[in-house]
């Protein structure tokens, strides 16, 4: 066995030459730091390191769990992202599906550009745009408002408008750069389906129906699985910039709560013990993903 692993290396060597770089990298930027993780079972002491901090065991997980804070940046958590899954999974197929219809190049050029370019625009940026439209005294919307004789509505720290305002800003951010995927796939699709399914009298909605939605299915599957893995995930950049003292029963996740926790009150130890629980959350989620589409198509994977 190592004879013929040694001939393989040699006959493909300069493969294995492109693949170095890549692999020198996850294995300093991703796998070195995991000996960091030791700190989650540590009472970890600046002073002390890693290595001399007193071992501490399952207490920080337990008290993570336990504290009166988890069920509260739990849900948020959860809500934020089911929301940005539901709107800003689907927001991105159904843009690429309309522009796949358009025969106007120059017009779907334009539209793909415009869509895509917000993905570029910092969350700084972002939430900028939002204060000069938002803002309760001289915004642009509660101009407006006053304008029909409407009370002037507090956007950005009333605790009921901030969730709306994180999903319908991520799916403006992200739906252009999203759709390029399904774009990409929608191209590969053999038009001669098409013309078959023309002959048979199917409609538009029934060619989306039989022949496009099957032919990107794949793509969707996968891109699904992979916004699974990062459920916990609900956007620290935007929500960082868009958390205040007001909405922040409703827009505290995880991720800004570990920020305060871990650099603010210097607590790593709690911090990185939080970081594991996602990221072991995250492993089961992908798994049954994963699980759930071979049911559904048995050439995933």
């Amino acid at each position: 066995m190592p004879v013929r692993l040694l001939r393989t290396v040699r006959r493909h060597s300069f493969l294995y030459l492109i693949l170095l770089p890549g692999l020198l990298y996850f294995a300093v930027y991703k796998y070195v730091p995991m000996f960091g993780l030791i700190v989650a079972f540590k009472d970890y002491k600046l002073m002390l390191g890693f290595w001399d901090s007193p071992w501490a065991g399952l207490s920080n997980f337990s008290q993570f769990i336990n504290g009166v804070y988890f069920w509260d940046i739990m849900a948020n958590t959860l809500l934020i992202s089911l929301y940005k899954l539901l709107f800003g999974f689907t927001t991105p197929i159904l843009l690429a599906l309309m522009l796949n219809e358009v025969r106007l190049v120059w017009f779907k050029r334009s539209v793909q550009t415009l869509t895509y370019l917000p993905h570029f625009v910092s969350w700084v940026i972002v939430y900028g745009l939002m204060v000069a439209l938002l803002a309760p005294g001289d915004g642009l919307v509660n101009q407006l408002l006053k304008g029909w004789g409407l009370s002037s509505i507090s956007f950005l720290t009333e605790p009921d408008w901030i969730r709306p305002l994180i999903v319908a800003s991520d799916v403006w951010k992200e739906t252009g750069w999203g759709a390029i995927l399904y774009l990409a796939a929608l191209a590969g699709i053999d038009p001669s389906l098409y013309e078959a399914a023309k002959i048979d009298g199917a409609s538009k909605a029934r060619q989306i129906w039989h022949v496009t939605l099957p032919g990107i299915r794949n793509v969707i599957i996968i891109l699904l699985i992979l916004k699974l893995s990062h459920i916990l995930d609900a956007g620290f950049d935007q929500i960082f910039m868009m958390a205040n003292v007001f909405n922040l029963e409703k827009a505290d996740i995880i991720d800004t709560w570990v920020y305060r926790e871990g650099l603010e009150r210097m607590n790593v130890s709690l911090a990185t013990a939080v970081g594991i629980f996602k990221s072991f959350i995250a492993f089961f989620l992908v798994i049954g993903a994963n699980q759930l589409a071979k049911r559904f198509d048995g050439q995933i994977w």
